[in-house]
């Protein structure tokens, strides 16, 4: 298993649809596409399903899958370079520093597909509708930009609406089991994990928002209110 990562680690390095810890693309991502369509990214994309299929149903945009595991990475990339993607990529690096790859308002929706949801209270800050992420995108989201978000974890579509209702965000369309309700095709899209049996047993949430001008430092008032949660649930 260790040696076929290690080929799949070599591989993406000669794949024209990645781009690993790439340099001074902020600005740049038209150039790359050779083309202005919107540009739509997928943080923690895994596999890259979705990035894969919305760039087959939507072959009038851009599309870019991130995340860290250039192992996986390597499968939705591989598939991009069969099916003759031109408007699917792959980028390489760690969300935390996402706002170094994309320019002001270079990218006009963001989606985030069954993140891990770091049910622990102290690892909160890890979740990405944090406001600690929120205010990375905000840098290069375009102003009225949807964030979507597609989870299987109510706890994190609590946590999310929470913050948006805290912080003022724009709520644009909220389910709590997408499948029983009327959608848009891009919500049948199934990654990995969805397929999988522990996730088909679940309902399947879905978020979308947008971002005012200016996120509010209401995180110290959000910590408080996780940690009362959290001790009310143990109390029960």
């Amino acid at each position: 298993m260790a040696q076929k990562k290690l080929l799949r680690f070599a591989q993406i390095k000669e794949m024209l649809h990645v781009l690993e810890y790439p340099e001074n693309m902020q600005g740049e991502w038209s150039s790359f596409f050779k083309n202005d369509n919107p540009l739509i990214i997928e943080l923690a994309c895994g596999r890259g399903e979705y990035t894969i299929g919305m760039a087959a149903m939507f072959p009038g945009k851009n599309f870019i899958g991130v995340d860290v595991k250039g192992n996986r990475i390597y499968i939705g990339a591989k598939k991009a370079q069969d099916s003759k993607l031109d408007n699917a990529a792959f980028l390489r690096t760690q969300i935390e520093i996402i706002n170094s790859y994309f320019g002001k308002a270079e990218v006009d929706e963001i989606w985030i597909t069954f993140p891990d949801p770091q049910l622990r209270t102290s690892k909160a800050k890890k979740r990405l509708t944090h406001p600690r992420f929120l205010r990375l995108y905000q840098q290069f989201l375009k102003p009225g930009g949807s964030i979507h978000l597609k989870t299987d974890s109510p706890a994190l579509h609590i946590f999310t609406s929470k913050v948006i209702d805290m912080y003022g965000l724009n709520l644009q369309e909220e389910s709590g089991n997408v499948y029983a309700e009327p959608h848009a095709p891009e919500l049948d899209i199934k990654t990995h994990y969805e397929g999988l049996d522990i996730a088909q047993s679940k309902k399947i949430h879905y978020l979308r928002f947008s971002l005012p001008d200016n996120i509010a430092d209401k995180d110290d008032e959000l910590m408080e209110y996780l940690k009362q949660t959290e001790n009310n649930n143990e109390q029960a």
